[in-house]
This record gives C-alpha cells, sequence and structure tokens, in this order.
C-alpha cells in the first residue's frame, strides 16, 4: 500500500508539471486500464504483477489530477470581459484582509445583471480606499465597512488570474487555482453599490463573521500595539497587520512557521485538548463506562482540531494537518495500528484526492517532510530513559533533525538558511504553542482584557530576543540544482541513522553540493540580462563574468511592499548575487525606483549612477563608461546640462544605458519621450543601433517616434508592462511600430532572458516553463 500511494502521488505531481491538460477522452482512456490493472494486480506478490500495480497506480493519480483541473478550469472569465464594467451581486465570502489602501476579500457571485456577462462563481476584489499609489486602478472608491456573510451589488472590472511569473519566483496563479478563485478584480465607484443584506445564514459565512468578530476585539483592546498582528495571526490566521519589520526577523531567526496556523500550531490545540479530556474523563465512573478515555480524547483533540482550523480560516496548511490527525485519530479510534509510515501516507493520500494542488505548494513539502523526519528520528530510539535530561535530551535530537532535515528543502526554496533556526526555535516553539497561541485563544472565547495585554507582553519579550538573535548571520547562496537538493535528502536520511550507525559522516559529504554550488556565471566577454517582470514598472539585472549591475528596481507596490523585495531581492539571492558593482536608477518615476531601498538594504552597492540627488549617487551623464569582462558599457543620456534644467520632466532624465559586446548590444531607455530621442538621435547616432531594446516607457504613446525606431534598428524589442494595466501599454499603435522586430512582453511572456555572447539568444519564463494553468 505504501509504494501504491507513492506512485499515485507521482501521477498527480507528474500532471502539476504539464504544459497543456490532456484531453478528456485521452484521460478517460488511460484511467479506464489503471482501474483495471489495479483491480487484477492488488493481491499479487509477484514482483512484475506488483510493478503494473505501481504503473496504473500512477496512472490513476494522473487521471484524478487531471480531471480535477478540467473541472476547475472550466469555470473561467471570457477575454472579452476583461477589464469591461460587470454589475453583479454576491456575499462577501472571507475575512477582509486590510491593507493601507483598502481591503481585499474573496467574492461568492449570486447572480450577474450585465447582459451577456460571464463571471466565475468565486473572486476576488479589492477596494481602494484613496488615489494614493493606485498603480492599476483607475479610480477612487469611497469605501464602506464590508464584514463576512453580507450580501453585496458591485460595478467590477475583472482580469483572468494573473501574477508576476520570474524565476525562482511565488507562483501567484497556481495559488489563486488552487483557492479555486477564478478571477480578479476591482469594485468601480458606481451608484449601484448597495449593501443587499447584512448577513446571509450559511455555515461558511457564519465561521467567517465569527472569525471578523474576533479580530475587531483584538483591534479594540489593543488598537496600537506592536506585536497585535501576530496575536491575530495566531489566532484566526489574519496575517496582514504584521509588518515587514517583523517578517525580516521571523525568517531570519527561522520561525515564520510560528506566526502562521500550521500544523503545529493545530496539532497542539489538539493535544491539549484531548488531555484535558482525558483527564476529566477518568474522574468519572459512569463517563468511562459509556465510552473510554482514550476514545473520548480523540473525539474532543480532532473537534478541537477542526474549530481551530476554522477559525484559521481552513487554509490549505491547516487542511493538511487536519487530514493527517483525521487518519490518525481513526487509528486510534478504531484501536488498529497502522503503524507510522502506512498513517502518514494515508494523510498524504487523503490530502491528495482533496487537494492536487497541494504539491505545488512549498508547505507542503516542507510540512509533510517535517513530520516524516520527527517520526524517522524518535522510532529509531530503542530503550528510551526517562526523566528531565532524557527529555531534553529528545528535544535536542529533535531540533537537529529538523535543523538539518530541513536544510536541502529551505536550500531549495528559498536560497537561505538561519544558523540561529535551532536555538531560535528551541526558545520559541515552546514560548509560542504552550503559552502565547493558548492565551490568545482563551481570550478569543472570554474576552477578560488584561489576559490579552499579558500576551501581549509576553509576545514583547519574545521578540527582544528573537530581535538580537536576528543579527546574527544567515547562510544565504544560489539556488543548487535539483539533484544536488535530492542527493542532500539522502544525505540527510543517512546522516539521522541511528547511533552506532557506521559510517553517518557521509551523510556530511552528500549534503555539501547543495551547501557549496557555486552560482552560475557567463563566460568572459559575455553578459546575461533579465529583464525581470515585476508589472508595470522595470528592472532589469546584467551579470557578465566578475560583475553585477542592476538598472532599476521596479514598481512601489504600497507603502509595506515593492518590487525590490518581491521580486528583485529574491532573485539576486536565487542567482547568487551578494553584491552590486553598480546600480542604476534611471529617473524618480516610483515603477522604476520603488524598491530602491529594499535593494540597498539587501546588499551592498559599489557604485549608484542616478538622475536622483536626493539618492545621494553619482548623476549619470551622456560620456560615461567603463568595461567588465570584456564588455562595455556607456550612459547615452541625459546630458550634463539637463540638470541644470529645473523645467525638464522626471521622464525626460532617464539615464540611458548601451551595454555591448563582440556579440550584440541592448540598450536601456528609462522612460525618455519624442524630444529625448530626437536629442540621442543628434548626439550619438552612430552608438545608438543596438541588438536588443528595452522599449522606452514600457511601450507609451509618448516615446518610439519612427526616427528613434530606425536608429536603433533592433531585431529584438522587450515591451515591460504590467497585465491588463490602466495605461494600456504597451499601445497598440506603438506595437505595429515595432512590426519589424521580434516582440517580447513580461506581461504576456513573464522574465525576458538575453544572452549575448558570440550572438544573441532570447528566451522567456512563461515559455521555458509553460504550465496548464497559465492565461486560465
Amino acid at each position: 500500500m505504501r509504494l501504491s500511494i507513492l506512485a499515485f502521488a507521482c501521477g498527480i505531481a507528474l500532471l502539476q508539471i504539464q504544459s497543456e491538460l490532456p484531453a478528456m477522452s485521452l484521460m478517460v482512456g488511460l484511467g479506464m486500464p489503471g482501474l483495471l490493472g489495479v483491480s487484477l494486480c492488488v493481491r499479487r506478490v509477484h514482483w512484475l504483477p506488483q510493478m503494473i500495480m505501481l504503473f496504473c497506480c500512477s496512472l490513476l493519480g494522473f487521471v484524478w489530477a487531471g480531471w480535477m483541473a478540467q473541472q476547475r478550469l472550466a469555470e473561467q472569465l471570457p477575454l472579452a470581459w476583461e477589464t469591461k464594467d460587470i454589475q453583479l451581486s454576491g456575499v462577501i465570502a472571507s475575512l477582509p484582509q486590510r491593507f493601507e489602501r483598502g481591503e481585499r476579500f474573496e467574492f461568492d457571485v449570486e447572480s450577474v445583471q450585465s447582459k451577456g456577462a460571464t463571471v466565475p462563481g468565486r473572486i476576488m476584489l479589492a477596494w481602494y480606499h484613496s488615489w494614493d499609489d493606485l498603480g492599476d486602478v483607475d479610480e477612487f472608491v469611497e469605501p464602506r465597512a464590508v464584514r463576512p456573510g453580507e450580501r453585496w451589488r458591485f460595478t467590477v472590472k475583472l482580469r483572468r488570474p494573473h501574477g508576476n511569473a520570474n524565476p525562482h519566483s511565488f507562483d501567484y496563479e497556481a495559488w489563486l487555482l488552487e483557492r479555486n478563485i477564478r478571477a480578479t478584480g476591482t469594485i468601480r465607484q458606481r451608484a449601484e453599490i448597495e449593501r443587499l443584506e447584512t448577513f446571509v445564514p450559511r455555515p461558511g459565512y457564519a465561521v467567517e463573521r465569527l472569525r471578523d468578530f474576533i479580530r475587531s476585539r483584538f483591534v479594540s483592546v489593543l488598537p496600537d500595539a506592536p506585536y497585535l498582528g501576530v496575536l491575530i495571526a495566531l489566532t484566526v490566521g489574519d496575517q496582514r497587520s504584521i509588518p515587514n519589520t517583523q517578517w525580516q526577523v521571523f525568517n531570519r531567526t527561522g520561525i515564520t512557521h510560528l506566526v502562521s496556523i500550521s500544523g503545529l500550531h493545530v496539532t497542539m490545540v489538539a493535544a491539549l485538548f484531548a488531555a484535558l479530556i482525558n483527564g476529566l474523563w477518568r474522574r468519572s465512573e459512569r463517563l468511562m463506562l459509556f465510552l473510554p478515555a482514550q476514545q473520548a480524547a480523540v473525539v474532543a483533540g480532532w473537534l478541537a482540531a477542526f474549530a481551530y482550523s476554522l477559525l484559521a480560516g481552513f487554509e490549505v496548511p491547516a487542511q493538511r494537518t487536519l487530514y493527517m490527525l483525521s487518519v490518525v485519530a481513526l487509528a486510534l479510534w478504531s484501536g488498529r495500528n497502522f503503524g507510522v509510515s502506512r498513517t502518514l501516507l494515508l494523510a498524504l493520500l487523503v490530502v491528495l484526492v482533496l487537494d492536487p494542488w497541494a504539491v505545488l505548494a512549498t508547505g507542503f513539502w516542507l510540512s509533510f517532510g517535517a513530520v516524516a523526519l520527527l517520526f524517522y528520528v524518535s522510532t529509531a530510539r530503542v530503550g528510551e530513559q526517562r526523566g528531565w535530561r532524557a527529555a531534553l535530551a529528545r528535544w535536542g535530537v529533535t531540533q537537529w533533525a529538523v535543523t538539518v532535515g530541513s536544510l536541502p528543502l529551505l536550500l531549495l526554496f528559498f536560497q537561505q538558511f538561519s544558523l540561529v533556526s535551532p536555538l531560535a526555535n528551541a526558545l520559541a516553539i515552546p514560548f509560542v504553542s504552550f503559552i502565547i497561541t493558548p492565551l490568545a485563544l482563551v481570550f478569543a472565547v472570554l474576552p477578560w482584557p488584561p489576559l490579552l495585554h499579558l500576551d501581549h507582553w509576553l509576545m514583547a519579550q519574545l521578540m527582544a530576543l528573537l530581535e538580537w538573535l536576528a543579527g546574527w548571520p544567515v547562510w544565504q547562496q544560489a539556488a543548487p540544482p535539483l539533484w544536488a537538493s535530492l542527493v542532500a535528502v539522502v544525505g540527510v536520511v543517512w546522516l539521522l541513522l541511528p547511533r552506532g550507525f557506521p559510517a553517518r559522516w557521509l551523510g556530511l559529504c552528500l549534503l555539501m553540493p547543495a551547501l557549496v554550488w557555486p552560482p552560475p556565471r557567463p563566460d568572459p566577454g559575455a553578459a546575461w540580462v533579465d529583464v525581470l517582470d515585476v508589472g508595470q514598472g522595470l528592472a532589469v539585472l546584467v551579470r557578465t563574468a566578475g560583475h553585477t549591475l542592476l538598472y532599476d528596481t521596479g514598481p512601489l507596490y504600497s507603502t509595506e511592499s515593492n518590487a525590490g523585495l518581491r521580486v528583485v531581492v529574491p532573485y539576486l539571492r536565487a542567482t547568487g548575487v551578494s553584491q552590486l558593482d553598480t546600480l542604476v536608477v534611471s529617473h524618480r518615476d516610483k515603477d522604476h525606483s520603488g524598491g530602491v531601498t529594499a535593494v540597498q538594504a539587501y546588499l551592498p552597492v559599489s557604485r549608484l549612477l542616478t538622475s536622483i540627488p536626493e539618492l545621494g549617487g553619482e548623476p549619470c551623464i551622456a560620456g560615461q563608461q567603463w568595461a567588465w569582462d570584456g564588455v562595455r558599457f556607456a550612459i547615452l543620456h541625459p546630458d550634463a546640462a539637463d540638470y541644470a534644467l529645473r523645467s525638464k520632466k522626471t521622464n525626460s532624465m532617464s539615464c540611458v544605458l548601451r551595454i555591448s559586446n563582440a556579440g550584440g548590444s541592448v540598450l536601456f531607455t528609462g522612460d525618455i519621450e519624442a524630444a529625448d530621442e530626437k536629442a540621442l538621435i543628434a548626439r550619438s547616432p552612430d552608438v545608438l543601433r543596438s541588438t536588443m531594446l528595452v522599449v522606452p516607457h514600457h511601450g507609451g504613446n509618448a516615446s518610439s517616434t519612427a526616427e528613434f525606431i530606425a536608429a536603433v534598428a533592433a531585431r529584438e524589442a522587450v515591451f515591460s508592462a504590467g497585465y491588463r494595466n490602466a495605461f494600456n501599454h504597451p499601445r497598440p499603435d506603438v506595437l505595429e511600430r515595432y512590426a519589424a522586430s521580434r516582440q517580447w512582453r513580461t506581461d504576456r511572456d513573464g522574465a525576458v532572458s538575453i544572452t549575448i555572447a558570440e550572438s544573441t539568444e532570447v528566451s522567456a519564463w512563461r515559455k521555458e516553463r509553460q504550465r496548464y494553468w497559465y492565461g486560465q
């Protein structure tokens, strides 16, 4: 059975890396032989029938995941209705996630009033509160207080699920697919906005209303407390109130899992309730005769886990834990010993049958991997001793196992590992799990303000310690290849073998490739240029054999979020960039300079070139030149005299950079406009011609004159723009002007990678890593 479940899981994982879904007829054709093969070979013990059964189980996993995906993708927003005004009514289905410009929530669509419009059943809406930094929102909407379970009528603008597509980045579209959110959008200011009903009585909406009530209770008692967001997150799963500074502390100390309602917290609550009921139940002879205390404890623990998962919003990590606990509870209730591995694999089967997209989540691998490691090291010991010293030793072994065991996955997914994580977790896990979280849950049930004040004070003491630990070093490196991570997993298993097993040190040798994998670099004379997908903005990374340059840092999404933090810094870490030799911030606009603070805080910058005096760098001036590793760099604009012209528009002050070698050249133009293009042609007509052009101003019609396009004569043109952005960049008429060039668009193609060596090669991330849910 164990191998059959693993084969089923492999079939599901195989489906999730397909570029397109197989036809339904093909899946039926695969599913029928799979069922027949399993039924014929299930009780055969010969190796050949067993191999046939494993193959058939993998076929069934592939077919099951494909059928589930077909059902989910069948409901989608028609392309013709993207960004069109649609009037609809429905119910707010989730706890509103508040941010500084508004709030975001899931919405169950009940009816569509716009004639001919088709809208998926569940969408995600954002209601913005101000004009400031709206990005792709083109109008102000006066907000009203919204609560889960309310029925509203809105006029909205919707888009199909879409997210930034970069190597080593979070797949937002897969995340939406797993949660069955088939469109996202914003609320428009219309007279038809109306609250139709204060509450729709359904169980799911009642749970969300309760979560909203508890969150409001926390805020009313501690409105300005610095760690209120952590307490709310531990109680109802809403992490939006935790500021980025605190997230950085959690990341650097390796305890991020403690501030989200994950398997640890759900299991802890279940264990506490089971122990409480077990102790009380044994005090009553009548109750013991009615039902054994162990079974009563199992029921109580499972109900507590189920209630806490609902209170946490029934997010995917909590669901996985609940399914695993359900298998354990079933085994304990029936009195059967399923065995450790069989219990874990049965939980895996339940998770994947209900949620085939779980294999796409980092948390899936980390949670099942951690539990498997704990079972592995705990079952390897024979003749356990008792007493506090033995308990302390077991705790140390557990921390060692989780620390070493998580290394391969942490390096593969996040390219970093906190060196103080064992110490931080050893101190924080019992403190958060057995003191802070229970106190927060007790306050949610018994709202006595001093209890919450005490809980916050305890959290403040813990944070003071964690902030000190966060100053210690963090191991960071380039993302290792998959084969090195798999070898490291084998090394972990070997290293954690029972004491006395010979040559356990070989496990450390198997860990080495993942730990010291050198970051790839181009050959001398060549350059790698990556135009990152940052939405409506620009960020380009240029790497030579021994140097690195970053041109622009992407947009500012909000006061708490920017492209530097969400896209650029993770990409720098994954590619092994530990220092920028030059940072070019082309001009003042926030879609180009929004991430500069995050980039400067992450790694040292040797030289800053910019047209923004306040940044304190060196002004970029036409005529500046340098060479790295056989690659030439030249600033073509602005002219030194332009800095004296106060009337000069910020777009016109964009730093124009050209890089070239024997095989080709790339021209970065920022947001220059027609007059600046004319000045460039007049000043530098001989050096404008380039193999590739990053198109000015994202393809806006104030740039890209016919004369400039002819002067550059680029074979490849890259448009960096946001999907369905409010400016309609790139403009259709501008696209026509570049008809002679091969066109690349970050909103359509994701990150665009250019290799300039003996020749110029271009590739796009969405085409290299095509998935069946892209564009759906």
